[in-house]
Order: structure tokens, then C-alpha cells, then sequence
């Protein structure tokens, strides 16, 4: 009975920090802004998006261009959408969905033992160490998005769907 006790106490700490109301907002917003700041040069500048989305041989090429369009903007919708609480359950999906794509196509790229910038944030090009660097930030960033998705946090939301 003991064991069982200190399990149903730890488990219940656990799930107070990933519930607590002002943890939640600060990576709702935290996430949100990341990846409407990831969105902007996207969204600027799709011709040199496509071309890092290009740089992983991952897409076939009739999908690049329309990845290339479309991608950046469910990033800035489901950007605001975390930090205005809107659609708020859908975006946490979907957040969680591009993470892990993410996550795989960088991990894809190393294993194959292609050296390129992510193209996060700026246009992806030849690079040393950049792939490894953007792997470890998307597996920290994940661990938030994580955190949002099992949080049952309603506060500050603008909508409850």
C-alpha cells in the first residue's frame, strides 16, 4: 500500500505542473510566437523555402512548391491560434503533428549524412552541425508541445475547441 500511495503522489505532482494554469499560457505563447516567427520568411520568400524543403529529398518534387505555399501558413495560423486560444485542441494537434514531421526529417537528413541548415527560420542551405543543432531544439520544443497537448489547463482560451 505504500508503494502504491507514494506512486498516486508522485503521479499527482506530475500532473499539477503539467495542468498549472500560468505553465501553460507562458508555452502557448512561447510556441505560438516560435513558429509564427518560423512562418514570416516562409511566408516572404516561398521560392527559397521550397528550395530548403528541396535540400532533404524527402518530397517528391510535384509536392515541393505546394508544401512550400501551404506549410507556412498552418504554421501562423496554429501559431495564433495557441496564443489567442482559439481552435486551441485542433492547433495543439497539429503542433504536435509538424514536430514530430520535423523531427523525422532532420533525423532522416543526418542519417543520411546530409549536412543543411533546417530552414526553420531562414532559408535552408549547406551547413555543418546546423541539422544537429535543430534536431536538439526541435526535441526540446517538442517536450512543450507535449506539455500543451496533455495539460487539461482551460484558462485564458478563447474558445474550448
Amino acid at each position: 500500500m505504500g508503494k502504491a500511495w507514494a506512486a498516486d503522489r508522485k503521479e499527482t505532482r506530475v500532473r499539477r505542473v503539467i495542468d498549472n494554469d500560468l505553465l501553460t499560457v507562458i508555452v502557448r505563447v512561447a510556441v505560438g510566437a516560435t513558429f509564427i516567427i518560423a512562418s514570416v520568411y516562409k511566408i516572404r520568400d516561398p521560392g527559397a523555402f521550397a528550395k530548403s524543403i528541396w535540400f532533404y529529398h524527402l518530397v517528391p518534387g510535384d509536392l515541393i512548391n505546394l508544401m512550400a505555399l501551404i506549410l507556412p501558413w498552418i504554421e501562423l495560423l496554429c501559431g495564433l491560434a495557441l496564443i489567442l486560444g482559439l481552435f486551441y485542441h485542433g492547433a495543439v494537434v497539429l503542433v504536435n503533428v509538424m514536430m514530430v514531421t520535423f523531427i523525422f526529417a532532420l533525423s532522416i537528413a543526418i542519417a543520411r549524412g546530409i549536412d543543411i541548415d533546417c530552414g526553420c527560420f531562414k532559408a535552408g542551405q549547406a551547413a555543418t552541425r546546423a541539422a544537429w543543432e535543430a534536431l536538439v531544439f526541435d526535441l526540446v520544443l517538442i517536450l512543450f508541445t507535449l506539455q500543451l497537448l496533455f495539460s487539461r489547463s482551460k484558462q485564458w482560451l478563447l474558445s474550448s475547441s
